[in-house]
């Protein structure tokens, strides 16, 4: 199982949030199994569950999006990575990220949640937080808009035109850490433009 990667998009489920700024990692997500041609089923996990390979004999990707609340992401997770034999430094969990400007992305290898919940719950549920993160910047809220009610709200209209980019951009940063390495990933997409 060395040469497979547990990819968990995070959001909130249904309808309702699927279009929120906070979801953008599960939007990601559903990019990245159309690209690799991988279908989601339910998982016993409280996930939906996609797997495919990133290149005939390349990295095999599990692609989750649990099915639970962002702030309890950590039960499903843990059960995925339990259920499929991957280690922390096999899970790539993709998520929003206030603290980055909408349309950049980061990796990051490890380290704390900064105060996001669906990174909160991962880290206690699996006792560890060295995993890889690939953070998609959403922006601070507007003038003293809340920042819950900001990543409970929809990308705007100019930001819609330059989602699919961003979300092309994640899909080969994650593609990226799973064929080359987390380290060779930072130095390509940590990089200025």
């Amino acid at each position: 199982m060395s040469n497979t990667w547990l990819v968990v998009g995070l959001g909130n489920p249904g309808p309702d949030y699927a279009s929120h700024r906070h979801n953008v990692g599960q939007m990601a997500l559903s990019q990245l199994a159309n690209d690799i041609g991988a279908t989601f089923k339910s998982h016993k996990a409280h996930a939906l569950v996609a797997e495919g390979w990133v290149s005939p004999g390349g990295p095999k990707l599990i692609l989750a999006k649990p099915t639970t609340f962002m702030n309890l992401s950590g039960g499903p997770v843990a059960n995925l990575m339990k259920f499929y034999g991957v280690e922390a430094a096999h899970l790539i969990v993709l998520h929003d990220e206030l603290d980055i400007d909408f349309d950049v992305v980061r990796l990051k290898s490890h380290g704390g949640h900064g105060g996001h919940n669906g990174l909160r719950d991962i880290i206690a549920a699996i006792g560890t937080n060295e995993f890889n993160r690939v953070r998609i910047g959403i922006g601070r809220p507007p003038g003293r808009q809340d920042a819950a009610d900001f990543v409970l709200s929809n990308f705007n209209s100019t930001q819609r035109e330059i989602l699919p980019h961003v979300l092309a951009h994640v899909c080969d940063a994650v593609e990226t850490i799973a064929t080359d390495g987390i380290l060779a990933a930072q130095q390509r997409f940590n990089s200025p433009a």
